[in-house]
C-alpha cells in the first residue's frame, strides 16, 4: 500500500455526475464521504458494512471492491513478497515448490472490510438466542475500533438492525457513513455523513447506490495505489 496521496477529486466524480445527473444533489456528501473513507483506509482502518435484502448484496459488493484490486494493480508489500519467495528457497513447502513465488505474484493488496451480513451461523444463533434486530450491532461492538468506518445501507434510513449497528458503532468511536434514499430516515441523525440519493422507491434507491459506492471505491483506490 502506498503512502496516502489525495488525487484530483473532481476528475473521479465529474464522470459520475455526467452519467447520473440526479446525483449532483448529493455531490457535497459524496465528496465528504470520499475524503473520510480514503483517509481511514490510508491509516489502516477497517470497514464494517451492512444492509438488508438488496442492500445486503451491496454491502458484500463494497467489501469485494475494497479487499481486492478494483481497477488498478495492487501489488502486495515488498517485504511480504520477499518472505514468501524466501520460503521457496528454504524448501519449507517441498510439496508445493514455487508456491511462494506464485503467491507473491498473484496476491493483491487490499483494505480490511467485513460485510456483517455474511455470518449465517452467528446471525441465526444471535437472532434465536437474543434479538434479531441487534445482530449487526453485536458485530460492531466486537469488530469495531475507534477510527474504523461503519457503512450503513438502508433505502428508507429506518432499518432497525442498521440503525442499532450505527448507534453501537458511534459509541465505539467509528465514523458513520450512511447510504439511504431521499429522506435519510432515522439513520441520518447518527451519520458523520449521509448520502441520501434523490429517490424514495426501494429499487430506484438501490439503482443509484451502486454507482455511488463504485465511485467511492475508485477514489479510495486512487488515493492508496
Amino acid at each position: 500500500m502506498k503512502e496516502f496521496i489525495e488525487p484530483n477529486l473532481s476528475a473521479i466524480f465529474i464522470k459520475l455526475f455526467e452519467r447520473y445527473p440526479d446525483l449532483r444533489s448529493c455531490a457535497a456528501e459524496i465528496a465528504e464521504a470520499a475524503a473520510i473513507m480514503a483517509a481511514a483506509a490510508g491509516s489502516g482502518a477497517k470497514f464494517l458494512v451492512c444492509g438488508n435484502g438488496g442492500s445486503a448484496a451491496d454491502a458484500d459488493h463494497i467489501c469485494g471492491e475494497l479487499i481486492k484490486s478494483f481497477c488498478k494493480k495492487r501489488p502486495i508489500a515488498k517485504e511480504l513478497a520477499a518472505k514468501l519467495t524466501s520460503l521457496d528457497a528454504a524448501s519449507v513447502g517441498k510439496s508445493g515448490r514455487n508456491c511462494g513465488a506464485i503467491l507473491a505474484e498473484k496476491l493483491q493488496a487490499g483494505i480490511p472490510a467485513i460485510a456483517l451480513t455474511q455470518h449465517p451461523a452467528l446471525s441465526t444463533a444471535f437472532s434465536n438466542d437474543v434479538d434479531p434486530d441487534l445482530v449487526f450491532a453485536q458485530q460492531c461492538q466486537v469488530f469495531g475500533q475507534p477510527g474504523d468506518i461503519f457503512i450503513g445501507i438502508s433505502t428508507s434510513g429506518n432499518a432497525k438492525n442498521v440503525y442499532s449497528a450505527a448507534y453501537t458503532a458511534k459509541a465505539a468511536g467509528l465514523k458513520i457513513v450512511g447510504l439511504t434514499g431521499k429522506s435519510g430516515g432515522k439513520l441520518k441523525e447518527l451519520c458523520d455523513v449521509c448520502i441520501c440519493v434523490p429517490r424514495s422507491e426501494t429499487y430506484e434507491v438501490q439503482e443509484l447506490h451502486l454507482p455511488v459506492y463504485h465511485a467511492l471505491c475508485l477514489y479510495i483506490e486512487d488515493c492508496l495505489w
